[in-house]
């Protein structure tokens, strides 16, 4: 950007100020009367274009932005935040060349457009984009994490670690080097390594929100609750308005406590400082609605997301939770979103469940269909795919859910080294019941109520009675693959003779304890394996604690019910495609149900 007169330098390091301490309002006023004063002052357009998008006025903030571009084309930080404008409308078309182009001079731009490719199930597109930029030693973490993932996602961890552990192994003492690592091995579920390696970069180099975040991550994996609520409480006093920081903070709280004011304390004192912080405000409601209380997520943006200017994002957000209870709202409030921005996807998929819940089946399909040309493999619209379905009375609806083909039980067989099925599922329960907190709430954002779930991914587990699970597993998955056999629905397009683990949690349930019904977005074939069962529950007559599918985990109108069952009996495997509708009945017993499941995809080529 050309060089400005003092006076205007004096002038932006004022509005710099006002950013830094949160005073957007008056920042806002100031820019302003620059702009008037400086109309050709690039930097200025493009502050108060960022500002406008943040007060929800996308159109007029896209029209400051281009003002700014169409003065200096090239201007790395105008192209990042029209880009980000774009992507947050859902006109990833047009924002995605601005993004690359202002990659290689921004490291933001690099990050936006990476966690876009990574969040949209593109990680070849993200892995093009970071290789280059991670070469060079100096990507910072938040893109070596996004590096990361995008390895991860296509199945290769290894490399990620070996990567990163060679670049830590040539600077011992760059903290930054040590944190990529530490990132890498808690991707790759190397919790102990991962959590010694934080430590290490915390200790040689200036801790930083992010670094926090990272050793906190590989403490809720090792079930060190405490002191990763410490490390995320040190991670927000350097940086108060890190969403994620916060999301992660409420579910550990939320776990010790169950209380949902007390998971909300660290965000409502950010709103102080912060108000009207969209991102924070829609933390605070994912955290409500996480909790049960969809209804209060709804009112915590029912004010915000009044205003004519309410970006989608917001209107989505509150759409998701008038969802549960009053899927008008919801229709309302994705089509708002869907006026601002036609191509955002998240809209269109609040939607389209938004139209079966108010018994609009015909054009719920229509929105599946145009979603699914774009992402085919996403399991929760094939899921509302396949209700449109039923409520149309359309016969593909029995072909994609043919439960008594689909759903397949089997008897594990004991694994190697234990001389019956018994004596290793009494060994598999002890390691289990060590993992789970016997005094704490379910997780948040999860299925199960009245129970608990592990943390960490039990595939990666270094219990050898675990890692004897999982191989016990391979033999029924196989055999899965070859009853489904080869086709073109979403199950069998996908069968590739090969498969990997996705994913894998164990979950107690307590008495009343019931999973709701759902499905596995990012999943292919799920599953459920029973470890131990309240007495009787095999052989009972009622369906208490009974594996219930077809039950649309959704409000549809008229109401869907569930269609097959599986009776539970420990040491029982039951596979199923991950787009079906699925949740466990509720029971009541003394004694806790233990269960393991896990998601399989299918093995990427590499």
């Amino acid at each position: 950007m050309p060089t400005t007169a003092p006076a205007l330098l004096e002038s932006m390091r004022q509005v710099g100020a006002l950013l830094q301490a949160g005073d957007l309002r008056s920042a806002h006023q100031r820019l302003q009367a620059i702009v008037v004063e400086h109309p050709d002052c690039a930097e200025a357009l493009r502050l108060l274009g960022g500002l406008r998008q943040s007060f929800g006025d996308a159109e007029g903030a896209e029209a400051l932005l281009r003002q700014a571009m169409a003065l200096d084309p090239n201007w790395a930080p105008t192209l990042t935040t029209l880009g980000e404008l774009l992507l947050t409308s859902g006109r990833h078309d047009e924002a995605e060349p601005l993004l690359r182009r202002a990659a290689t001079k921004l490291p933001h731009a690099a990050l936006l457009l990476a966690r876009h490719y990574n969040g949209n199930q593109r990680p070849a597109d993200a892995l093009a984009l970071l290789a280059p930029l991670c070469a060079t030693g100096h990507a910072n973490a938040e893109l070596a994490a996004q590096h990361v993932a995008a390895l991860a996602a296509m199945g290769r961890h290894d490399e990620a670690i070996a990567y990163y552990r060679r670049a830590a192994e040539a600077a011992p003492d760059n903290s930054g080097a040590a944190h990529a690592l530490a990132i890498a091995l808690t991707a790759a579920g190397h919790h102990t390594e991962a959590e010694r390696t934080a430590s290490l970069a915390l200790a040689h180099g200036r801790p930083s929100a992010t670094i926090h975040f990272t050793h906190a991550r590989s403490l809720i994996a090792l079930g060190e609750f405490a002191r990763a609520e410490a490390a995320l409480r040190d991670g927000l006093r350097l940086e108060p308005r890190n969403v994620e920081a916060h999301d992660h903070l409420a579910r550990l709280v939320w776990m010790r406590t169950g209380d949902p004011a007390q998971a909300t304390d660290s965000l409502d004192q950010a709103l102080q400082k912060f108000t009207g912080d969209e991102a924070l405000l829609a933390a605070k409601a994912a955290i409500l609605q996480g909790t049960g209380d969809a209804r209060g997520a709804h009112a915590c943006l029912s004010a915000p997301a009044s205003h004519a200017q309410a970006t989608p994002v917001l209107l989505v957000r509150a759409g998701l939770a008038a969802l549960e209870f009053d899927p008008a709202i919801a229709r309302s409030l994705a089509e708002r979103a869907l006026h601002v921005s036609p191509a955002s996807t998240a809209a269109r998929n609040l939607l389209a469940a938004a139209l079966l819940g108010v018994g609009d089946a015909r054009h719920a399909l229509h929105h599946c269909e145009a979603l699914l040309t774009e992402t085919p493999d996403d399991q929760y619209l094939i899921a509302l795919q396949t209700t449109a379905w039923r409520l149309l009375g359309d016969v593909r609806h029995d072909a994609y859910c043919d439960y008594a083909h689909l759903v397949r039980p089997c008897r594990l067989q004991a694994p190697s080294g234990w001389p019956d099925l018994a004596s290793f599922l009494a060994d598999l329960q002890r390691s289990l019941e060590c993992l789970h907190d016997p005094h704490g709430h379910p997780l948040l954002f999860q299925s199960l109520r009245h129970g608990t779930e592990t943390t960490a991914d039990l595939t990666r587990h270094t219990d050898p009675v675990i890692q004897a699970l999982f191989n016990a597993f391979d033999a029924p998955i196989r055999d899965y693959l070859a009853h489904i056999g080869h086709g073109d629905d979403p199950l069998r397009r996908r069968h590739r003779d090969s498969y990997r683990f996705n994913g894998s949690w164990s979950v107690r349930l307590h008495s009343s304890g019931y999973h709701a019904n759902h499905v596995h977005p990012r999943g292919w074939i799920s599953s459920a394996f029973y470890v131990d069962l309240p007495e009787g529950m095999a052989g009972a007559t009622t369906p208490d604690g009974c594996l219930a599918f077809g039950e649309p985990g959704i409000v549809t109108t008229p109401p869907l019910h569930a269609q097959h069952s599986v009776r539970p009996e420990a040491g029982t495997l039951v596979l199923f495609p991950s787009y079906v509708w699925h949740g466990t009945v509720p029971f009541y017993s003394d004694r806790a149900r233990l269960t393991v499941a896990f998601d399989a995809v299918p093995e990427r080529a590499m």
